[in-house]
């Protein structure tokens, strides 16, 4: 997308959206204007910030991976974004060619590029254009039903998701309905914005600039980011920041980055 005038039909090109923003500091080009203004005020902000995306999404790889490791081979992504370099399925098919990956997100625009973008024959890849706020309807999608079978160890992942549900949503209530339905040894990954360690007042400008987008964001306290990891056991190390978890070194740049999300991986035990 070069200009505003190219978006989709039905398509708000003048709001910000949380996926093509996040888009945009990853270096893609699947954004509008609005999207990259932004970004750009959040990088302004502090100058790690510019870093902050690629810190999260090296920590999907690293969890992704862990997982696939552990055998399992269900992989539901809610919230998944636009495709970028190292999506789930990629990640996970290097270590379990069997993989099965359906990836969930609302955005029209994610929708329309996800399925250009991962178009092939492989069945056992899919997008789904549903709103993570209703577990049930995504639960009982086709898509979802052909390729995931809950009865099964599954992994279900709300990476950089829950920080744009609001209290009044539920946020604890969503995991759990997914929790509810996850056979024993699956794996839950999460990584959520967090105001730990951080002065008030940049968390404060940060939240103002999304609540002018589509998805305002709340950023949580650790306790806050542990309740829903309830119904699981913690993998070490546990609760950390995306950079600390199973990093076998930091990348220059990340770990100032990393510290404001905190991340980790949970296991249903039997």
């Amino acid at each position: 997308m070069s200009s505003d005038e190219e978006a989709p039909p039905g398509v708000d090109s003048r709001t910000p959206s949380m996926a093509r923003m996040y888009d945009y500091a990853l270096g893609g080009k699947d954004n509008f204007a609005a999207d990259r203004a932004a970004v750009e005020k959040l990088f302004g902000m502090s100058p790690e910030n510019r870093f902050v995306p690629l810190a999260n999404r090296r920590f999907l790889g690293r969890a992704v991976k862990y997982v696939a490791r552990q055998g399992v081979t269900q992989f539901v992504d809610l919230g998944a974004g636009l495709p970028s370099q190292g999506n789930v399925h990629e990640v996970a098919k290097q270590v379990r060619s069997d993989a099965r990956v359906v990836y969930v997100d609302h955005d029209p625009v994610v929708a329309i590029h996800a399925r250009v973008l991962l178009a092939s024959d492989d069945p056992t890849v899919a997008v789904v254009q549903e709103d993570v706020r209703r577990p049930e309807t995504i639960l009982a999608h086709p898509e979802v039903e052909r390729l995931i079978d809950f009865a099964e160890p599954v992994c279900v992942l709300f990476v950089s998701v829950l920080h744009g549900i609001t209290e009044a949503e539920d946020p604890a209530r969503i995991v759990r309905e997914f929790a509810e339905r996850m056979a024993p040894g699956s794996y839950l990954i999460l990584s959520h914005l967090t105001r730990e360690g951080h002065p008030e007042d940049l968390v404060r400008k940060k939240e103002e600039v999304f609540a002018k987008s589509a998805t305002p964001f709340s950023y949580r306290s650790r306790d806050e980011i542990l309740r829903y990891f309830d119904g699981f056991d913690l993998v070490e190390p546990g609760l950390t920041t995306v950079t600390e978890w199973r990093a076998d070194e930091v990348e220059l740049g990340l770990e100032a980055a990393g510290a404001w999300w905190l991340g980790g991986v949970g296991h249903k035990p039997s």
